[in-house]
């Protein structure tokens, strides 16, 4: 595979028609930006991108514009964090900027005889691959596709400045709905303003005191060089397993503990098969829900955590229960200042070595599910032929060394891996995929088997 043609070199589509849509909404200001929006905006500086959300819908027949236009403006009004923009200092640290009303736009593409599929897949790809001008455009670009003067389509681009997943998911249930009560949650405004206070900085010191502790006494290194670095350096690996669900499942029941705990051991465990690497060191990301004013905000609140995990010498069970205290602890101490997080891992790294990195993320996206039996061992192994696992795209932007994030296919479980080939060869990375199917199959198979792993 080649590397992606960018934005930059591809023709782009010109909209026919740009719908002005006035809105206006609660609350205004400037501030200092928030902990959830410090986090991933240090993300998208170093990964040189907005990390874009959002893609692609099909159109009900018969749906007009102004019904869209009226889409957009209740999502302007009713969001503050899609009514914030960026300001920039002398040095280009930036702050947020809520505005109480505005003018947004929506686009209207026409496809002509040109499939409007294709013409959605355009724009989508379009909108994702420019960046977002922080400071001067609202963060969300809307568009439809209309063909002989109906609407076939609906693209929505999103930066992440905007909000997380859980909270992507909020908007989208209210919108639906046109949910007319207050929105819920602790702002941004205000969550930088608590931030500040006595209470937030008292919290913020302690999360800083339990990572320092963790930094000091971890082994400095995470990968070893790989010996198979490519170019593009950085790829993304996609694996999906039905057994992978169902194994993971089997856990869960037998042993009353979350699956995501029961993942993140199964990750810990296929890690150090590939990379000879005890303990684990990982930083899960975390949703920070659970804190009080952050349940149903849409906003940007989640934060990596910091896990170690000793996997060698133990059972698969007991892998499975460190996982489970190891994320309890990582989920308190997983909100905090990431500017002053950044300063302190920095000076950790310089005493400790060139060697020393956590640049290992964990992310289980997966929102909880009903519940359902257990699969037994034959339909376990039945549905082992059924995976999957393909590279996908391939760049020269920097990433992390290992992230993996964890989707719910219904069925199946899908693991998106990127990986920087410098320190986990493809060949590596394949492996921990489909070594993380393996450990599963063998805890439900066989819960007291080892890990197979020694102690160092």
């Amino acid at each position: 595979m080649t590397e992606a043609t960018t934005a930059a070199t591809r023709p782009a589509r010109v909209p026919a028609e740009r719908v002005v849509v006035p809105f206006e909404g609660e609350g205004s200001g400037v501030e200092e930006l928030s902990w959830g929006q410090w986090e991933i905006w240090l993300a998208m500086v170093a990964q040189q991108s907005s990390l874009p959300l959002g893609g692609t819908k099909r159109l009900a027949p018969g749906t007009t514009v102004e019904e869209i236009a009226d889409e957009l403006r209740f999502l302007m009004s009713r969001y503050q964090s899609m009514r914030t923009r960026l300001s920039f200092d002398g040095t280009g640290r930036p702050r947020q900027v809520l505005s109480a009303s505005g003018e947004a736009t929506l686009s209207v593409f026409d496809a002509g005889d040109v499939d409007p599929d294709e013409v959605a897949a355009t724009v989508d790809r379009q909108y994702q691959e420019t960046p977002f001008a922080y400071a001067d455009e609202w963060p969300v670009r809307m568009a439809v596709v209309r063909r002989h003067g109906e609407l076939t389509h609906l693209v929505v681009t999103v930066c992440h400045l905007v909000t997380d997943g859980p909270g992507g998911a909020v908007m989208l249930e209210e919108v639906a709905a046109r949910t007319t009560t207050p929105v819920d949650g602790m702002q941004p405004l205000a969550q930088a303003r608590w931030q500040r206070s006595v209470p937030g900085r008292r919290h913020n010191e302690l999360a800083l005191r339990y990572w320092e502790g963790l930094l000091r006494s971890i082994p400095p290194r995470r990968f070893d060089p790989s010996g198979d670095e490519r170019d593009p350096r950085h790829w993304e690996g996609i694996f999906r397993s039905r057994a992978l669900r169902s194994a993971v499942h089997a856990a869960v029941v037998r042993t009353g503990v979350d699956s995501s705990a029961v993942l993140l051991a199964v990750f810990a465990v296929a890690l150090v098969r590939v990379t000879g690497i005890n303990p684990v060191v990982t930083r899960p990301i975390v949703s920070n829900r659970f804190r009080p004013g952050l349940g149903r905000v849409v906003a940007n609140v989640a934060q990596s955590g910091l896990c170690v995990l000793d996997v060698a010498g133990i059972e698969l069970d007991e892998a499975v229960a460190v996982a489970r205290r190891g994320a309890f602890a990582a989920y308190k101490y997983a909100y905090f200042d990431p500017e002053q997080m950044g300063a302190l891992v920095a000076r950790v790294a310089a005493e400790r070595g060139p060697d020393f990195d956590i640049s290992c993320l964990f992310n289980d996206r997966r929102e909880p599910g009903p519940p359902e039996p257990a699969a037994t061992p034959e339909q376990i192994r039945d549905a082992l032929p059924d995976t999957e696992f393909h590279w996908g795209r391939r760049q020269r932007e920097p990433f992390e060394r290992l992230f993996l994030h964890v989707d719910d296919l219904g069925e199946a479980v899908q693991l998106k891996m990127f990986i920087d080939t410098a320190f986990l060869s493809p060949a590596q990375g394949e492996a921990l995929v489909r070594g993380m199917e393996a450990v599963a199959v063998e805890a439900a198979l066989d819960p007291t088997a080892p890990t197979g792993l020694e102690v160092r």
